[in-house]
């Protein structure tokens, strides 16, 4: 019996194009490979499925390749393409070691449409032909136009007497939906490894309404890609000879490279650590220890990947800076001076972070005098939210277009003068089909009412979120009776930029996360102000923390909450270390282990990769089918961590109130450590 072929296909071509030595641990079932468990959740929250599912509605009478096994799959698309006219979903096409599935295949004659279809949003007016402002192709949209390219390759090699075209579809930002419930005409059951979508009955082309998804040709850029040169192992390859080249190192298991650099700290083989005998192999510290000559000792400290926010990493690993304590002040560009009355800027907290040194030593950095000026501004009571948002790709309703911003949950905490501690209200609308985000606003507006105590938020997402709502009600074609009560209540808490400048409203929201990137820098955060990263940071440093939630008070009559059963403790303490607050929960997705639900993250774009948990669940109760148990389980979990941050936000507000109440209120700038 012969071994199966060892392929390139399209998706171990992008790994290649991003660094070539991960063809060397694709596949391999002894490797760690942390994108494994993130494609099913990510490509649920992202719209993967239905989109895909959709696309192929517009091309309807279309016959899916769906055998088992390479063989059967290229076989039966061969016969197929025996056909004068033929529309194929999932195509199975091989030549030279190279394989692709091709998303949509339409021939007609001796004309081939290649189609990949992408759960992303195309405007028009803004994204044209893919291009910049000097005419080259866009980084953001490179990796999808070489996807393509390759397809085209390999369809040439395979069948050359056929004429191509190519084309991307994507989501339509600029068409609106003509039709109510469209988006819940696509189920997903998933059922082990096998997912299929299921559509609602007297689903076809003719109940779709208006096109919201569009192809779009992109022969030109497909043309120069593959007349091109792309980066492999360190040096520009054409286009054609790099795909033959991999395909051969591939198929002979050749490691190739280790080139390490930037890429390295999304590198998919990577392990947290070393990994110890019989633990996965970790690509990442085999490579680092091929090309430097490491053991696994030379790992603890951290590398310069760890840096916060630092652009050039790769210029400092080809110049052989490994590790934070070999970067200086001026690779930094920063000049040794101490924080001034706006408190640290990013250079500060990238040397604190090298240095492992900082004003006043300590445990860690705490610009008093900077916290101290901010609280003087606040008015009680002091009310904390976080919302839980997605872009759904098909949108609810008439009228709506593809990725609108949809809030769909939100907690709210409130702290007294005196220092009393309350869940007030939360919010979460994951009904199938229900658009929630007017609803979503109506809480808020109501949660906040009553008084004008100051309103925090941690980071831009907020702000952002209210803004993307107000621009929606304000173009929506059926806006609801009280949109402009709506409007005046986000106006009344959000900065937005218009032509007159920047427009704060009178109740503008404090971002916390801002005052910890300028005030508070803990090593253990790694320079980041990440929610995530902050709160064990002040779990470890703060006393009134330890002293307070060591206890179960909170659920308790003294420190309400609106999800807990019984109180709590939050700070706990196991085998000599103290337990990050989000470890204390339960999983998301009872399905899922703990590291599969964390590891969707990672199948995101950055901007969306915080809150790729509660995204994936949001989509796993709108579209997937589930039982009501199971369903309640995700609707309560979602309640517990969304309750969770907006308690962390109060965390970090006493942590610090301690802090300034104790310290000499003489010098502007003390330092506490």
């Amino acid at each position: 019996m012969s071994a199966t072929p060892r392929y390139l296909t399209k998706s171990r071509f992008k790994q290649a194009l991003e660094c070539p030595t991960k063809l060397f641990y694709s596949g391999k079932p002894d490797c760690l490979n942390n994108a494994l468990d993130n494609s099913f959740l990510a490509a649920l929250a992202e719209g993967g499925y239905q989109v895909g599912a959709l696309a192929c509605l517009m091309y309807p009478d279309g016959i899916e390749v769906n055998d088992t096994g390479h063989a059967a799959q290229i076989e039966r698309t061969r016969a197929l393409l025996q056909r004068d006219e033929v529309t194929i979903y999932e195509a199975a096409l091989q030549a030279q070691g190279l394989f692709v599935r091709v998303d949509i295949l339409r021939k007609r004659g001796q004309r081939i449409e290649l189609i990949e279809v992408k759960a992303k949003s195309f405007d028009p007016a803004k994204d044209g032909d893919f291009r910049g402002t000097k005419g080259q192709l866009r980084s953001n949209m490179l990796p999808y136009l070489q996807d393509i390219a390759f397809q085209r390759h390999v369809a040439a090699l395979a069948f050359p007497q056929f004429e191509y075209r190519s084309f991307l579809m994507l989501a339509d930002k600029s068409a609106t939906a003509s039709v109510d419930g469209l988006n819940q005409r696509f189920r997903v059951r998933r059922d082990g490894r096998k997912i299929e979508v299921h559509l609602a009955p007297g689903t076809d082309a003719s109940t779709l309404g208006q096109p919201i998804l569009t192809a779009v040709p992109v022969d030109s850029q497909v043309a120069e890609i593959m007349a091109g040169t792309v980066d492999v192992v360190g040096s520009p390859m054409p286009f054609v000879e790099a795909a033959q080249y991999l395909a051969s190192a591939y198929r002979d298991d050749r490691r190739l490279g280790p080139l390490p650099g930037a890429v390295c700290g999304r590198c998919e083989y990577k392990a947290s650590t070393p990994p110890a005998a019989g633990q996965p192999r970790s690509g990442f510290h085999e490579c680092w220890s091929a090309a430097f000559g490491w053991t696994a000792t030379d790992f603890a400290g951290g590398t310069v990947l760890d840096l916060w926010n630092l652009r050039k990493k790769g210029e400092l690993i080809s110049q052989g800076v490994l590790k934070p304590r070999s970067v200086t002040p001026q690779d930094l560009g920063f000049d040794g001076e101490v924080p001034g009355a706006e408190g640290m800027t990013q250079k500060h907290r990238q040397w604190y972070q090298c240095s492992g040194d900082w004003p006043g030593g300590g445990e860690f950095f705490l610009d008093v005098g900077g916290l101290a000026a901010a609280m003087q501004s606040w008015r009680y009571p002091l009310h904390f939210i976080d919302f839980e948002t997605c872009a759904v790709a098909i949108p609810f309703g008439r009228g709506h277009r593809p990725y609108e911003t949809v809030a769909f949950q939100f907690s709210h905490h409130v702290m007294q003068e005196d220092g009393r501690v309350e869940h007030r209200s939360q919010f979460l609308e994951a009904t199938p089909g229900v658009d929630p985000s007017v609803p979503f606003l109506r809480a808020l507006r109501a949660a906040l009412a009553g008084d004008d105590g100051t309103v925090f938020r941690w980071a831009t997402h907020e702000n952002t979120v209210l803004n993307h709502l107000r621009r929606q009600l304000l173009v929506d074609p059926l806006p609801p009776d009280d949109v402009a009560e709506l409007l005046a209540f986000i106006d009344s808490i959000t900065t937005r930029k218009d032509a007159d400048g920047e427009q704060a409203g009178p109740r503008n929201m404090v971002d916390l996360c801002k005052l910890a990137e300028r005030h508070y820098f803990h090593p253990s955060t790694q320079g980041s102000s990440s929610l995530k990263k902050v709160l064990p940071a002040l779990m470890q440093s703060s006393d009134l923390l330890r002293e307070v939630y060591s206890r179960p008070v909170y659920g308790s009559v003294a420190m309400p909450s609106l999800n807990l059963v019984q109180p709590m403790a939050w700070w706990v303490q196991r085998d000599g270390r103290i337990q990050d607050p989000y470890d204390l929960l339960p999983p998301v997705f009872s399905d899922f282990s703990r590291a599969e639900a964390e590891a969707i993250e990672g199948g995101f774009a950055p901007e969306l990769q915080a809150g790729g948990a509660a995204m994936a669940a949001y989509a796993r109760l709108q579209f997937e089918e589930i039982d009501a148990r199971e369903r309640a389980a995700i609707q309560n979990a979602l309640l517990r961590y969304c309750e969770l941050d907006t308690l962390a936000m109060v965390m970090a507000v006493q942590a610090w109130r301690a802090w300034v109440c104790k310290a000499p209120s003489q010098p502007p700038l003390i330092i506490v450590g």
